[in-house]
């Protein structure tokens, strides 16, 4: 006999970074709007955690923006209604957002966003390129005929470097620990990160790509970090690296990872996110045997959705009573 168990849910994996928010510092509380237009799982949300929704007036103090775009409309209705002290975005990512959050004259307009929520589906899926690419499952699956070259490397005890130290970094090396890797992150501070071996700053960058074997791109996509990985980081990298993009599609130069997996200089490359994004068809990476590619896929609306509407519950609370809030973003370094 067999008996049904409930299916293990994604959790957030930076619920317990709360940046607490002085009294002079908090939005003034109020009815709260979702837009483009209302989702009933994010309306009940607000009401869990005792909001108030209602449509768009002079009234509303916070507003959930659900569009992973529009920043133009988003842009027209802050300047619109100035009364609104608070938005939360729906990505972990906010560069979609970037001109508003620069262009916008409200220094006093908290905003906050999904950092961390979606790190458990995200990093999964990191996780699987990995393996993917060092078991060179993109050629097995471009194969017609039976192969006699013995191909692949494990995972177990290699140098993982992932640049990045947010909520997908942190749940990939978690995952990674069963394989005994040795993870190098590498970000803005050298304030350690639990789990890792070593945490360098992003100067360090040149220095630690010359002895891994799997370099995951988890960071955030702003000015500073456009082209993070260009021709001369790949030149850095041994041929037996392989590249792993689940963040944004510029931060890797397109023509340069190119010119790279064509050469030889790096192993295999797999992407999640493109630049173009999406790919255009005939593009040389969908021919590219050292390439996988998937449509930005890391997760989906299923996996996402119970996600950010957690996370919209904690924020309200946090705008109605103690303004601890979850997310919070800085406008001045985008993320």
């Amino acid at each position: 006999m067999s008996s049904k168990t409930e299916s293990v849910q994604h959790q957030a994996v930076l619920t317990d970074e709360v940046t607490p928010l002085p009294a002079h510092r908090r939005p003034a509380p109020g009815p709260i709007t979702i837009l483009p237009r209302p989702e009933p799982a994010f309306s009940r949300a607000v009401e869990a955690a005792g909001g108030t929704v209602t449509e768009l007036s002079g009234e509303t103090r916070g507003l959930i923006w659900l569009d992973y775009g529009r920043a133009d409309e988003l842009r027209a209705t802050l300047h619109a209604y100035p009364g609104i002290g608070w938005v939360q975005l729906p990505w972990a990512g906010v560069d979609a957002f970037s001109g508003v959050l620069a262009g916008l004259d409200r220094p006093d307009l908290l905003w906050t966003s999904a950092k961390g929520a979606y790190a458990q589906p995200v990093a999964e899926h990191a996780l699987a390129l990995t393996l993917a690419l060092l078991r060179v499952l993109p050629k097995r699956a471009r194969a017609e005929g039976w192969s006699t070259l013995s191909e692949g490397r494990s995972l177990y005890g290699l140098n993982v470097t992932i640049i990045g130290a947010g909520g997908i970094a942190r749940e990939l090396i978690r995952l990674l620990a069963p394989f005994g890797t040795h993870v190098t992150v590498v970000r803005r501070s050298t304030e350690p990160v639990p789990g890792a071996a070593q945490t360098v700053v992003t100067d360090a960058l040149s220095g630690v790509l010359q002895t891994s074997d799997v370099v995951v791109v988890a960071a955030a996509l702003t000015g500073g970090t456009r082209h993070l990985i260009g021709r001369a980081e790949l030149e850095l990298m041994r041929p037996e690296t392989v590249l792993v993009n689940i963040a944004r599609g510029p931060l890797v130069d397109t023509d340069a990872l190119v010119a790279a997996l064509a050469a030889g200089t790096i192993a295999g490359a797999a992407l999640d996110v493109t630049d173009p994004e999406p790919l255009p068809q005939g593009h040389p990476l969908w021919a590219e045997a050292r390439c996988l590619i998937t449509p930005h896929s890391a997760d989906t609306p299923e996996m996402t959705a119970p996600l950010l509407a957690e996370r919209i519950r904690l924020n309200v609370g946090a705008f109605l009573a103690d303004g601890r809030y979850v997310g919070v973003v800085d406008p001045q370094i985008g993320y």
